[in-house]
C-alpha cells in the first residue's frame, strides 16, 4: 500500500481502526492492516474525517476588499456596486494571486474541493472565468474546483450576458448559474430562470443559482425555480445558495415552499457568515437574522449545505477558508446546539456538500477517493468548539499539509 492511517477514530465506529490507501483510493479499513507500507501515520486515537467542501465561494471576488473603496452602507447592494469598478481592471495573474491565497489556506484547513461562484457579465467579460480556470489549474493537485457561471448582474438586464453565459460553459464551466431575483420584475425573473435551464440542458450540465438573497418577502424565486425543476425533470441537478427571503415569509407560504423544494430534490446552501453581516441593515431592534430557514429545511426532508461565499471582499470583510469556522458560525445562527444537530452541522460540511456537487467518489469507505483530514481532537463537537489543527491534509491518497502547534503556558 501507498499509505496506512493508523489507530484511526471515525465517526460511528466503536474501535480504533487502520485506514488502508493505494493508488490514491481506501482499499481497506479495518482495526489492523497486516502489511507495511511506503508510508505510515499513527493518528493517535484522533479523529479522521472524509476532506472538506466549500460548496459556494466567489475565488474571482477574494481579497479585494484592502484595495477598493469602503462599503459604508454595508449592504449587498453597495457590495455589488464596488465590484463594478473592480471586475473591470481584473487582470488573470490578479485573480490567481488573490484566488490562489485562499485556495492554499482551505487547503491547510482541510478543504479538498469547492465551487466557486464566476461572475459572468458584461463589465468584467470572461476575464473573471479565464483567471480562476487558470488558478483551477495551477492548483489542481491540492484542491479540486468546480466553476458556475454566475451572471450576477442579471440576463435579461444585462444585454449580452446570455451570449456570455453559452461561451463561459464552452470554456471550461461546470455548473449554470443564476440570481434571478435581480432582474426587473417577476416576468423577467422566471425568463431568467428558463433561459438558465435552456443552456444547462444545451451543455448537459447542473444548475445553482443565487436566490432571494434579500429579507424582503416580495422575492419568490424559490418557488420559481422550484417549479422549473419539476417541469424540467431536473430533480437532484439543481441547488440555490443563500434563499433568505425564505426566512422572510409567513410559516404558511415558506412551509408551502420547502414542500415544493423537497419535491423538486434541490440543494440548499446557506452562507451565514456573509448573510448575517449583510441582512437587516436596516431594521431596528430586533433585528432580523438574515439567514434561511436551516431547521425547518433539514426537518423537511431537505439536503442543506453550507458555504464560505466571501473572503475579504466588498460583502464580506472576514473568512479565513475555514469550514469548521463556518460551521461554528452555522450552529449560531441556526441553533445547532443539540448532540444530533451538532453532528448534523458537521454533516453538513462533508456528506450533505459531496451531495450539491453530485460527487461519487467521496466518502471515508473503501473503494472511494482518499481525501482525508486528521484532526487534533476526538470528537465532533469539539472540531467545531476549537477549530483544532488539521494534522494531516491528504488529497487522492497525497499528503498535501501538515500543521503542527504548538501551545505553552509559561506561567
Amino acid at each position: 500500500m501507498d499509505l496506512i492511517i493508523r489507530n484511526a477514530r471515525i465517526r460511528g465506529r466503536d474501535k480504533l481502526l487502520d485506514i488502508g490507501i493505494d493508488n490514491g483510493k481506501i482499499v481497506e479499513i479495518s482495526e489492523r492492516i497486516g502489511v507495511e507500507a511506503k508510508e505510515e501515520i499513527d493518528a493517535g486515537s484522533k479523529l479522521v474525517v472524509p476532506g472538506f467542501i466549500d460548496p459556494h465561494i466567489h475565488l474571482d471576488k477574494v481579497n479585494i476588499v484592502d484595495v477598493v473603496r469602503p462599503n459604508k452602507s454595508g449592504t449587498l447592494k453597495e457590495a455589488i456596486e464596488i465590484i463594478w469598478e473592480k471586475k473591470a481592471q481584473y487582470t488573470v495573474e490578479d485573480i490567481v494571486e488573490r484566488a490562489g491565497d485562499v485556495i492554499k489556506r482551505g487547503a491547510l484547513n482541510g478543504t479538498t474541493r469547492m465551487r466557486s461562484h464566476v461572475d459572468i457579465d458584461t463589465i468584467g467579460g470572461l476575464k473573471p472565468l479565464e483567471g480562476v480556470l487558470e488558478a483551477k489549474r495551477r492548483f489542481k493537485d491540492i484542491v479540486d474546483i468546480q466553476i458556475v457561471a454566475f451572471p450576477q448582474e442579471g440576463i435579461l438586464k444585462n444585454p449580452g450576458c446570455e451570449e456570455l453565459m453559452r461561451e463561459a460553459m464552452k470554456m471550461g464551466a461546470d455548473v449554470v448559474g443564476g440570481m434571478p431575483a435581480n432582474e426587473e420584475s417577476p416576468d423577467d425573473s422566471r425568463k431568467h430562470i428558463e433561459i438558465a435551464f435552456d443552456i444547462a440542458e444545451e451543455f448537459d450540465a447542473d444548475i445553482d443559482m443565487h436566490i432571494d438573497e434579500t429579507d424582503d418577502p416580495f422575492y419568490r424565486t424559490l418557488e420559481m425555480l422550484a417549479d422549473e425543476t419539476i417541469k424540467r425533470g431536473y430533480q437532484g441537478r439543481v441547488t440555490a445558495g443563500h434563499t433568505c427571503a425564505l426566512a422572510a415569509y409567513d410559516d404558511h407560504y415558506a412551509g408551502y415552499v420547502i414542500e415544493k423544494v423537497k419535491k423538486a430534490g434541490i440543494n440548499i446552501i446557506t452562507n451565514p457568515a456573509t448573510n448575517l453581516m449583510l441582512q437587516g441593515r436596516h431594521d431596528k431592534q430586533p433585528i432580523r437574522r438574515g439567514i434561511t430557514r436551516v431547521k425547518e429545511l433539514l426537518n423537511g426532508g431537505v439536503n442543506v449545505s453550507f458555504g464560505q461565499d466571501c473572503v475579504k471582499d466588498t460583502f464580506y470583510p472576514f473568512g479565513s477558508a475555514d469550514m469548521l469556522q463556518v460551521a461554528l458560525i452555522t450552529a449560531h445562527a441556526a441553533h445547532m446546539s443539540l448532540p444530533d444537530e451538532i453532528e448534523l452541522t458537521f454533516d453538513m460540511l462533508t456528506a450533505n456538500a459531496s451531495k450539491v456537487l453530485r460527487l461519487g467518489d467521496y466518502g471515508l469507505e473503501e473503494g472511494k477517493r482518499a481525501d482525508i483530514v486528521i484532526l487534533d481532537t476526538d470528537n465532533v463537537k469539539d472540531a467545531i468548539r476549537l477549530q483544532p489543527a488539521r494534522l494531516f491534509v491528504i488529497k487522492a491518497g497525497k499528503i498535501i499539509a501538515k500543521n503542527e502547534v504548538k501551545r505553552e503556558l509559561l506561567m
